[in-house]
This record gives structure tokens, C-alpha cells and sequence, in this order.
């Protein structure tokens, strides 16, 4: 029988390439903190992907051929027209590569992230540059730079084929993937601030279904969220560049593994000039999005609030905490035709503390609350609370759906999940579908066609799962959006055994049980009798 092949976000199907790759380069850490060493993986991993595209590049250059005839390998404007960036030689991956085992070699990457800098303008203030610091172990980085060396990030393209359209950034994106889910398990709470666990992510992408427009996250960490959803584009016969990202990260290292992470795919993204907290700066003041997606701080209680704010269209959110803060911001840059997804913390969908229940009052007047999803605790490596995720959308009668006006749908999905670990659970790919299906069912999706849920090929409750409220119902429950308030029990499967019939054939099988049981314990004492011990029952 052919074995399954195994899911894929199933833990055990990563013990392959990158987990090997993670485990070699983890032993050349030594002591150096996870959240430092981070920076010194991911920036020799970027260097490398940057060094094979160029070198592919050149290699058509110097051959000459089609519309490359007559071009100079050596002319950086060749590269850059083809969307690649330009290596100079003190930064090509086989400069590092010989000299590696050098004293000197922190220098030698350090310079060679000053030069890509210096040559391309995307890159100006991105790169780390700290390799010849005296507490990164030199002959460890040699060792580094030889294992990341033995990765080739470039696919060849098959005869016939544009070689130019199969560069195989799937394979580094793969890479850069696992070590940051890896560098935001060792690094625990603080890993949080950097990394959603993919699995969140995809069922966020897989409800908002982003196939054109502009996106926008305003807490973008590193960029997991876009690559996500220009996934979901490339899977459903879109094109990189239908989106136009927009992004805002606060933290500045944090913001240039966002950059280096959708450079590594040729994903031209806008995250400002530089790094800014989104409530005192909002570099993106006057975008309107159709599609508002988001990981923020949970309840944050260290912002600044400026209390004249335009965004407070719907209450002014209190000082101790930010839920609300971040709610309106998605609001305020909503296209007419927008939608958001985004995740927050259980405590927003049922606080009535310092206005907060105000707020989501006002909110749900207004007819923004699509869906609320309650997803199973242990998700994340920052925190171990249950979070939920919120989709708001600015029109519920669009002329394209089933006209949803004054109804949310409420999903619990706390039953669903996996444990891949004694602390980390992940949604299975089943889970996801289960989920995201569902949601374009109620809404009658024309551009998602939703697998059958439950047998129903329409939208249908499903007593425990999934309830359709309407706003009367949810007015009743004083505007808390807690889904296990809607979704009711689980049906339990009737029984229609009689029960006198069910009580005679457990007894039967009881007593069948202590049979055996008698006949076990007689073997045994017979057993030990022939070794020369006697067993003698207690009270005897």
C-alpha cells in the first residue's frame, strides 16, 4: 500500500532539508543569544539567494543568446531591468566562499553588505553589518558560510522554458520560513513580536482571498502576511504584482526582515521610508485598502494615544489598552470596498472596561462585523492565551454575494488543531479549509468555490461549530461577539438502544471481563508456583 504523503504544515514532514539545515547551523551558534544569531542566518542567506540570482543573470548575459545579444555581463542597468539586483565582485557568494577560513572573514561579509547597499537603493540600511564583532566566533561563521554555501537557491529551467520566470524562490522562502518559525520557538515571548505562526496566517489569507488590490498591514512584522498572500494569488492563476503592498513596522531590525523577506520572492512591497510606530507616525496617512490584514500587540498598554485622533471614528480606545486603537485604525484605512482580517485577543470580543465595550458596540451598529472566529489556545509561540480573529468589511451587499446586512457569522474553532509539541498546537491544512469554506459558503463567494462543509454544498448552522446571528441576537447578548455564546452545543448522536436491552448487554460484557480477569490471575499464580512463590490473596 502507498504510504500518505504527509500534510503540509505537519511538523513531521519538515524533517528534511531545512531541518537539517537549521540543525548544522544551530550547532555553529555556540552561545550566542537566538534573537542575535537571527540576524547573522538570515543576512548570509539572503546574501547567498542575492549572489545566485545575479550569477544565473550573468551567465545569460555572457552567453549572448535571444534578447540578450550584444549585452555586457559587467553592466549593472542589464540586471537591474531584469528585476535583479547587482552583485559587485567584493559580494558574490564565491568571494565569501574563499574567504572563509580568514581571520578576516567577519570584515570580508561586513563589506560585502556595505557594497550591495551601495549599489542598490532597495537595499540602503537593510542589510546587517556587524560580522566582525568580537563576540561572533570567526571560525564558526567560516563553517556557516561553507553549510549555507552547499544550498542552491536557483532552479534551472527546463528546455523550452524561461529560466527567468522559474527561479526558485520557493526553495529559499522555504528556508527563511522554517529558521524564522524556529528562531521565534527559541526565542519564546519575544519571538512573537517578529513571527505568526503560518498556520494563523493561511486561514486569515484563505477567508480575506486577496486576489487583486492593495494590502496593507499596519504591524507587518517580518512580512509573513504578504508572502502569504501573494501566495494565495500565484495558487489561484494571479500574477506577483497584482497586490500592491503596504506595510509599517515599528521595530527597525524587525522591518528589515520584512524587506530581505519579500526581496528573497521579487515582491515589490512599500514600508515607508523607515521604521515608525503607527499611532504616533502613520507613514501610510492616506491609504484606502481593500484588504486590511494583521497580527498587532495584544493588549497593549504602552502606546500613545492622541485624543483628537480622526481614526477614533467610533469612541476614543482607553490608554491601557490598544485593541480598540488598532480596530479603527484598520477601519480608517478600509477601502469602500475593503475587508480586514486580523488577529486579536480573546478579551476584545466580550471588555466592557473603560469604554472598550462602547466601542465594539458602535462598531457592530454599524454593520463592520462579517465573521468572528474563536481558534483553539497554544498557537502561538509569544503567548499561550486563545486568540481570536476578527473580519470586518465595509459592505455586506456588494451586488456580488448574498446579501448579509445586520448578520455575522460566528465560527468556534476551538475543538480544532493539533499538538506538535507538549506546548504548540497547529491547525492541519483540513482545519483551514473547514474554516475558510464555511465562511465563503454564508457569504455566497462567486470568486471562491467552497468544498461541501458538512454535507452542505450552502451554508448551513452547525450546532457547536458555526451560527448566522443576526444583529437582534447579538443585541441580546449585550454586543459580546464570543462565538461559544451563538454556536450552541454539539449535537450528540441519539442513542436508540432500549435501555433495558443496553443494561443486560453490559452486564454480559462485564461479566465476560471478570471471566477473563479470573483466568489471567490463575495463570499467573501457577506461574509464579512452578518459579517457587506463593501467592496468598489478601483477608484469605
Amino acid at each position: 500500500m502507498a504510504k500518505a504523503a504527509p500534510k503540509k504544515n505537519d511538523s513531521s514532514a519538515n524533517i528534511g532539508f531545512e531541518a537539517k539545515l537549521w540543525l548544522a547551523a544551530d550547532k555553529l551558534r555556540n552561545n550566542m543569544d537566538a534573537a542575535e544569531y537571527k540576524h547573522v542566518v538570515l543576512g548570509l542567506i539572503f546574501l547567498k539567494y542575492i549572489s545566485d540570482a545575479f550569477e544565473e543573470m550573468r551567465t545569460k548575459l555572457l552567453e549572448g543568446k535571444g534578447d540578450y545579444e550584444g549585452s555586457d555581463p559587467e553592466d549593472a542597468d542589464e540586471y537591474r531591468a531584469e528585476n535583479v539586483f547587482w552583485v559587485p565582485k567584493e559580494a558574490r557568494w564565491s568571494h565569501l566562499m574563499a574567504s572563509a577560513k580568514l581571520p578576516a572573514i567577519g570584515k570580508v561579509v561586513d563589506d560585502a553588505m556595505v557594497a550591495l547597499e551601495r549599489d542598490n537603493q532597495r537595499l540602503k540600511g537593510v542589510l546587517p553589518k556587524d560580522y566582525a564583532r568580537p563576540a561572533l566566533d570567526k571560525h564558526r561563521l567560516g563553517e556557516l558560510i561553507d553549510l549555507i554555501g552547499t544550498i542552491t537557491l536557483i532552479a534551472t529551467a527546463t528546455e523550452g522554458e524561461d529560466a527567468k520566470s522559474h527561479r526558485s524562490v520557493d526553495l529559499l522562502g522555504r528556508v527563511y520560513e522554517y529558521f524564522l518559525t524556529r528562531f521565534a520557538s527559541a526565542e519564546g515571548k519575544n519571538g512573537g513580536q517578529f513571527y505568526t505562526p503560518s498556520c494563523v496566517v493561511r486561514t486569515i489569507v484563505e477567508m480575506l482571498a486577496p486576489y487583486k488590490g492593495r494590502i496593507y498591514d499596519p504591524a507587518c512584522g517580518s512580512g509573513g502576511m504578504f508572502v502569504q498572500s501573494e501566495k494565495f494569488v500565484l495558487e489561484h492563476g494571479g500574477r506577483i504584482g497584482d497586490l500592491s503592498i503596504y506595510g509599517q513596522e515599528s521595530n527597525a531590525t524587525t522591518r528589515r526582515l520584512a524587506i530581505m523577506n519579500l526581496a528573497i520572492r521579487g515582491i515589490e512591497a512599500d514600508f515607508g521610508p523607515e521604521q515608525a510606530d503607527t499611532f504616533r507616525r502613520d507613514l501610510h496617512k492616506d491609504l484606502k485598502a481593500q484588504f486590511v490584514i494583521a497580527n498587532p500587540p495584544f493588549n497593549d498598554s504602552d502606546w500613545f494615544r492622541k485624543d483628537d485622533d480622526v481614526r477614533w471614528q467610533h469612541g476614543v480606545p482607553p490608554k491601557g489598552n490598544a485593541n480598540f486603537a488598532w480596530v479603527q485604525h484598520f477601519i480608517h484605512h478600509l477601502a469602500p470596498d475593503g475587508h480586514a482580517g486580523f488577529v486579536l485577543a480573546n478579551g476584545s470580543m466580550s471588555s466592557n472596561q473603560s469604554g472598550e465595550g462602547e466601542i465594539r458596540k458602535a462598531i457592530i451598529e454599524a454593520d463592520m462585523v462579517d465573521c468572528m472566529v474563536a481558534l483553539p489556545g497554544q498557537l502561538f509561540y509569544s503567548t499561550q492565551i486563545p486568540v481570536c480573529l476578527w473580519f470586518l468589511t465595509r459592505n455586506k451587499n456588494d451586488g456580488k454575494r448574498r446579501d448579509r446586512r445586520k448578520q455575522t457569522l460566528f465560527i468556534d474553532a476551538r475543538k480544532l488543531g493539533t499538538l506538535i509539541d507538549r506546548v504548540h498546537r497547529e491547525l492541519s491544512d483540513e482545519d483551514i479549509v473547514r474554516i475558510a469554506s464555511t465562511y465563503h459558503a454564508w457569504r455566497g463567494d462567486p470568486a471562491v468555490r467552497p468544498e461541501p462543509v458538512e454535507g452542505q454544498a450552502n451554508y448551513a448552522d452547525i450546532p457547536g461549530f458555526c451560527k448566522s446571528a443576526n444583529l437582534d441576537l447579538i443585541k441580546q447578548h449585550g454586543y459580546v461577539l464570543t462565538p461559544g455564546r451563538y454556536v450552541g452545543a454539539e449535537e450528540i448522536e441519539e442513542d436508540s438502544e432500549p435501555f433495558e436491552e443496553k443494561m443486560a448487554r453490559l452486564v454480559a460484557e462485564l461479566s465476560e471481563q471478570f471471566d477473563a480477569s479470573a483466568k489471567l490471575e490463575k495463570t499467573i499464580a501457577r506461574n509464579l508456583k512452578g518459579l517457587g512463590y506463593e501467592v496468598t490473596k489478601q483477608g484469605k
